[in-house]
């Protein structure tokens, strides 16, 4: 049985036209696009090369849908329902910047900078079950983790970190919160391959666990451990319905809550977390409080139609990735396409600016990501958003990994502009994808079996 299926698979890959390339190939290629460019700038690459990832990423995903032959229906589902998703925010972002004025080229920005991974996921989703393939895809994966984790390493023990541990960026360098991005995407990675990497040694895959770990607390990437911990405890209320499973969850909570509780008080390494724990900066008229609702404050103020409630100022027009600071630093390239901004932003800059926390941490900046999508696309935007999350959650998340990994991704997105970091987001696409095909493949060879046992039992009734 299984050289006949072997033999099917030669003779289809031999009638492949000449210069085909396999879909895992460009696969790889568009996550390269998003995860490594920060690199090539290393090697003096014009910055714009940090902007290609949001052409190639869609164009590869529009060629896996304009040559798939994908017949499998769990696929076909899941496909149909995430396009359908991402063509109503699409829809509602084209509405909301024709009502405001902003630029085309503001639409289509903002559209990929929250939705490109979602084009990754889809183009993974229309990919027939082949294991091999995906095998391949997971080994790069893992090989792009330890290169964030070793480049991170590499900077701490050359001392870049010395004036500011935000310089400890991992393939994320000389990007404004790469510490952030390289901590997430290693702690990611310490959970990933502690779960999936089941032919090594537990010792290796703790310590790979432990590395990424300590390379969050020597970037002074807090909020990351922060959103894994929220996140943990979300996951935790879907399982109620299972007792063992909750108490599995609970405990380990708990644990790492008191040890990290403790550490934080009697270990000088974790001395920074004491920047939150200033309890007057809460509560209604706390510092804290005060900033980081700001947006909610002043983009209301800019209101001038009964609309804008519903559709916003605009796409890039207020505190997301693009009205935040990416139509500012790249406005030599975005200006004459005709990018538009709005005071809106400028407005929340200066109460970040007039601020005495304004420089302390991101967990207290206005500028975030679900704040970001409300202050540009107002409700219609935000809950189509949701949808889209929904498809995914319901659709693509079948193990607790993958949900953990979604309910990361939400959490982020109430702290900074986690949601529209590229190389963040399209590795944690990967690996939903990854954990999803995996899944598929196991179901598709359960039938194949099946199938196989039926025609010989047929065969043996013949005879």
């Amino acid at each position: 049985m299984n050289n006949s299926i072997g033999t099917v698979s030669k003779i289809r890959r031999s009638n492949k036209p000449k210069g085909y390339i396999p879909v895992s190939t460009l696969t790889l290629f568009a996550f390269s696009s998003a995860f490594f460019p920060r690199v090539l700038t290393w090697f003096k690459f014009p910055e714009v090369i940090n902007l290609l990832h949001l052409i190639i990423i869609p164009c590869v995903c529009l060629l896996v849908i304009a040559t798939t032959k994908i017949k499998e229906r769990a696929n076909l589902v899941a496909a149909r329902e995430l396009f359908v998703a991402l063509t109503v925010f699409f829809g509602i972002t084209i509405a909301s910047a024709y009502l405001n004025g902003a630029g085309f080229i503001n639409a289509i920005l903002n559209f990929l900078l929250l939705c490109e991974h979602f084009f990754m996921l889809l183009a993974l989703i229309l990919v027939p079950p082949n294991p091999d393939k995906f095998k391949r895809l997971q080994k790069f994966i893992i090989f792009a983790s330890f290169a964030n984790l070793f480049a991170a390493y590499a900077q701490y023990f050359l001392g870049y970190g010395d004036s500011n541990p935000d310089y400890i960026q991992g393939v994320f360098y000389e990007s404004g919160a790469g510490h952030v991005v390289g901590s997430s995407v290693s702690m990611t990675f310490g959970v990933y391959y502690f779960i999936v990497a089941t032919n090594r040694p537990l010792w290796l895959r703790a310590s790979v666990a432990f590395a990424t770990f300590w390379q969050m607390n020597v970037a002074d990437a807090k909020q990351v451990l922060f959103v894994f911990i929220v996140a943990g405890g979300l996951l935790l209320f879907t399982k109620f319905n299972d007792t063992v499973e909750a108490l599995k969850y609970l405990i380990g909570l708990v644990v790492l809550g008191g040890a990290l509780y403790w550490a934080i008080y009697n270990v000088s390494a974790f001395g920074a977390f004491l920047t939150w724990a200033r309890p007057e900066i809460y509560g209604p008229d706390g510092e804290a409080t005060l900033l980081k609702t700001a947006t909610f404050r002043i983009v209301p103020t800019f209101y001038d139609s009964f609309l804008d409630p519903l559709l916003g100022l605009g796409p890039g027009h207020t505190v997301g990735r693009l009205g935040g600071w990416m139509l500012d630093s790249y406005s030599d390239l975005l200006t004459p396409l005709g990018a538009t901004i709005h005071p809106a932003s400028l407005a929340v800059w200066s109460a970040v600016r007039a601020s005495w926390l304004g420089d302390q941490s991101s967990m207290f900046s206005p500028l975030f990501g679900w704040a970001g999508i409300w202050g540009d696309l107002g409700l219609l935007g935000l809950g189509s958003f949701i949808y889209i999350w929904y498809v995914v959650w319901h659709r693509l998340c079948l193990d607790d990994l993958s949900k953990f990994l979604v309910l990361n991704v939400l959490v982020f997105g109430l702290i900074f502009s986690q949601m529209e970091e590229p190389g963040y987001m399209v590795y944690i696409a990967i690996i939903i994808g990854i954990r999803w095909q995996e899944y598929q493949a196991k179901a598709w060879r359960k039938k194949r079996e099946l199938e196989s046992s039926n025609i010989i039992l047929q065969q043996k009734r013949a005879e």
